[in-house]
């Protein structure tokens, strides 16, 4: 693949990482992994693993409350993940 294709696919995003806080990634827009965060451009369009994506699914279904009341509480309560959320609203479109 081409590196223009792959950055046609691609935009830039700040997101979360564990230790450094907030770190400029690669937002998905096209392809299997559309609207994910990827931290490189060619893991957007790297071939799927279906056993890993079948088990991840099992495992959401099984814990979506509980993980739906852990990551509400990140994104209210944690500096980083409200400072993501700052600087990545001016990339956003506006609604009229």
């Amino acid at each position: 693949m081409i590196v223009r294709e792959i950055l046609e696919a691609v935009s830039r995003a700040w997101g979360k990482t564990s230790n450094s806080g907030p770190k400029l990634k690669y937002r998905c827009t096209y392809g299997p992994r559309k609207g994910q965060m990827r931290a490189s451009a060619a893991a957007c369009m790297a071939p799927m693993n279906f056993s890993k994506s079948q088990t991840m699914k099992s495992t959401r279904r099984s814990k979506s409350p509980t993980m739906s009341v852990k990551t509400s509480r990140t994104k209210r309560t944690s500096g980083t993940s409200k400072r993501v959320a700052r600087m990545n609203a001016g990339s956003r479109r506006k609604k009229i």
